[in-house]
């Protein structure tokens, strides 16, 4: 089997938002292109750009940076949305990086990155989402749900809003095996699944708070719809998508969003959830085009 090679990370430091500690690092230098901040999923952090911000960094100013509750930053008992990632990261911008960025984010970083943008424009030079989280409204109501499942859902929704119920099935699913059994679902590409990976995603789920940051999931209130958002949304916008995503339909999503937003740029790739991880190159050239002809064009 193909090992994949070792990447070092880029060393980080340290911003006091909130009284909180945020961690992010920054890499590379150019004033002709807007910086690029990139955005983590759920359960990732910083660890998981390595190869996009190594790659990135001989183009632009790249830094990337730890949601609240996730990586190296602090994880107090507060309630985790949306809203709150989108204050962190604007504010971020406007008092570290200084200048509007173009937000990359994957999953859940995804979601956050485009409540920024549509919400905090003056923050954004430009909005790319790779296999982004967040939800749709159901405007036509053509999906029926299934009352079993409807019910279901509501039951375990309701038992993991539970202290207890939540901790147990955080100690089970921040296992370093099933850590590297969810990974083996979601990338196609087995040989990009390192034990370095999987000790990124484990490491921070031992800090003390994770596993409130966790239960937060099933208890805070669903954020804005994505398709409120993509109407408000006034930047250029490019989205990145790995096909073999179990998780998502990535062509049904894809279309989703190009019918609320139909003037965005999009790119399908053989990959999982997480292609900047799995597929770097193409993902650091396809964002290095755009950029650039966006920066040519504005």
């Amino acid at each position: 089997m193909q090992v994949a090679p070792t990447v070092t990370s880029v060393p980080g430091q340290y911003w006091s938002w909130r009284q909180q500690p945020i961690y992010y690092v920054k890499a590379g230098q150019d004033l002709q292109r807007p910086p690029l901040l990139l955005i983590h999923g759920f359960g990732a952090s910083t660890d998981h750009w390595k190869k996009n911000v190594i790659g990135l960094s001989q183009h632009f100013e790249v830094w990337a940076i730890d949601l609240l509750g996730f990586g190296r930053s602090g994880k107090p008992d507060w309630e985790y949305s949306g809203d709150l990632w989108r204050d962190q990261l604007h504010e971020f911008i406007t008092e570290v990086i200084g200048r509007p960025a173009v937000l990359a984010g994957n999953s859940l970083g995804g979601y956050a990155a485009l409540c920024v943008a549509s919400q905090r424009p003056e923050s954004a030079a430009g909005l790319i989402l790779i296999n982004s989280a967040g939800p749709f409204t159901d405007l036509q109501g053509t999906t029926k749900p299934d009352p079993i499942r409807k019910v279901m859902g509501e039951v375990v929704t309701t038992l993991f809003r539970q202290d207890w119920a939540s901790f147990l099935l955080f100690q089970y699913i921040k296992q370093k095996s099933v850590i590297r059994k969810t990974l083996e679902k979601v990338y196609l590409d087995q040989s990009a699944i390192t034990d370095q990976l999987v000790e990124d995603i484990y490491r921070p789920s031992c800090d003390i708070g994770a596993e409130k940051v966790f239960a937060s999931v099933f208890r805070t209130p669903q954020g804005e719809k994505v398709d409120v958002l993509l109407n408000q949304l006034t930047k250029p916008l490019l989205m990145l998508w790995g096909e073999g995503d179990p998780w998502i339909n990535a062509r049904e999503r894809g279309e989703k969003f190009r019918s609320y937003h139909p003037r965005l740029t999009e790119y399908y790739l053989n990959a999982g959830h997480c292609p900047h991880d799995e597929v770097p190159d193409q993902v650091n050239e396809l964002i290095l085009n755009w950029v650039t002809d966006v920066a040519n064009h504005t």
